[in-house]
């Protein structure tokens, strides 16, 4: 199986990309997938063969799912490897990718199969392939404060012996996936430049939802 990479250098040039509305993945942390639709069972074959790498990244026109042509993507997607796979009688893949690193968007590819792809940079990104960067400046206690009230808030249930032992970076990327914003908000959550200002962000968020007693909460992603 190729091994995950550790820096832009071991990255490939282009990559298959997968337009997905709301879809948000952080490096290290894991997003599962249904793919049922014919260009994505093909993409998903042709990753399988190769290196796993598949890039995630939201369009700019957020009122269809995952778009059909070349209608534009935003500049910052999200790259993902393929680390568990099971297949369908029905002709369908369900996948789980890990978050290896973000991109940006260099160009499009001029290609013939049926799935787009791009050519992509990862060098601004190099801080993604270390999975603790910069949890020393994260206010932890405040950003689990904040999970505690909105837990309450929303009626949820948290194992929090579970968040102590989990990591902060983990904790932090992983409270941003499976929040529940929509598309703007999450790619706002992918491109902040630091582990802190994401936390931070997030912790605005929520608390604006909170203040607003969450009537225009979208459903979580």
């Amino acid at each position: 199986m190729p091994k995950r990479p550790t820096s832009p250098a071991e990255l490939p040039k282009s990559v298959p990309v997968f337009p997905l509305t709301g879809a948000l993945l952080l490096p290290f942390s894991h997003r599962p997938l249904n793919i049922f639709e014919p260009r994505y069972i093909e993409m998903v074959d042709a990753a399988l063969r190769g290196d796993r790498l598949i890039g995630l990244i939201q369009p700019e026109d957020t009122s269809e799912e995952s778009p059909k042509g070349r209608s534009p993507l935003q500049a910052i997607g999200c790259l993902g490897r393929i680390t568990h796979f099971e297949e369908s009688g029905e002709g369908r893949y369900f996948i789980i990718l890990e978050g290896v690193t973000r991109f940006r968007l260099a160009h499009e590819l001029t290609v013939m199969t049926p799935y787009r792809q791009a050519v992509i940079a990862a060098e601004d990104f190099s801080t993604d392939f270390t999975r603790d960067f910069g949890e020393d400046a994260v206010d932890r206690d405040r950003f689990i404060k904040m999970m505690r009230d909105y837990a309450e808030f929303a009626n949820i249930d948290l194992n929090f012996e579970e968040i102590e032992r989990t990591g902060t970076a983990d904790l932090v990327n992983f409270c941003c996936m499976v929040s529940p914003y929509g598309a703007a908000e999450k790619q706002v959550l992918l491109e902040a430049q630091t582990l802190e200002q994401r936390a931070e962000t997030l912790i605005a968020m929520t608390e604006y939802e909170m203040a607003r007693g969450g009537s225009d909460r979208p459903p979580l992603n």
